[in-house]
């Protein structure tokens, strides 16, 4: 028998300052059975730094040449294609050919510094790209946020991420920049 995925619900708080955005928002997360906690937290930091009326979770991780989040126009064109991990090259070249802008959030530690550097050089010349790792000491405390029901409240501000849950408390997150998108 195959297992399901596990439904939480978050209740999700924005205030970012860097670009005005403030809504809340009530998701729905299906947490396919083979994903993690932390990446499924970190999920919910991505959405929380690209929030905006129109970005969506995608099928999940199972689902292939689809990203975990995107941002579809009125078209169908893609806008916004956001990728956890550290997908191989040829996939983040078809993502990059595929919409407008591309943002990986690699999350693994020496796992995805050692995997960015195997790429840096190569990934360099997409101009819609942007990598943001999310420090390994970030992961930890988001995971220790997760609930099946969950209230969250992020703040952005000056570059600064701090993600709390008023019943288990707060967390600042730390982002490393490896590579941004140039403006076209």
């Amino acid at each position: 028998m195959a297992l399901k995925s596990m439904i939480h619900k978050v209740q999700l708080q924005i205030a970012d300052m860097d670009r005005h955005y403030y809504a809340d928002h009530s998701l729905t997360v299906a947490r396919h059975p083979s994903e993690t906690d932390a990446r499924m937290m970190v999920r919910l930091l991505a959405f929380a730094l690209n929030a905006d009326e129109s970005l969506a979770f995608g099928r999940g991780v199972s689902t292939e040449n689809e990203p975990d989040l995107w941002r579809k126009n009125l078209t169908g064109d893609i806008e916004l294609w956001i990728q956890l991990g550290q997908p191989d090259e040829k996939s983040v070249r078809r993502a990059c050919a595929r919409a407008d802008r591309v943002v990986l959030y690699p999350y693994s530690g020496q796992a995805s510094a050692i995997w960015w550097d195997s790429l840096a050089g190569k990934l360099a010349t997409l101009d819609n790209l942007t990598v943001v790792d999310v420090s390994p000491v970030s992961v930890e405390a988001l995971t220790a946020l997760a609930a099946k029901s969950m209230t969250l409240n992020c703040m952005i501000e000056d570059g600064g991420v701090w993600l709390t849950s008023p019943e288990r408390g707060a967390v600042e997150v730390e982002l490393e920049a490896r590579q941004r998108a140039r403006a076209g």
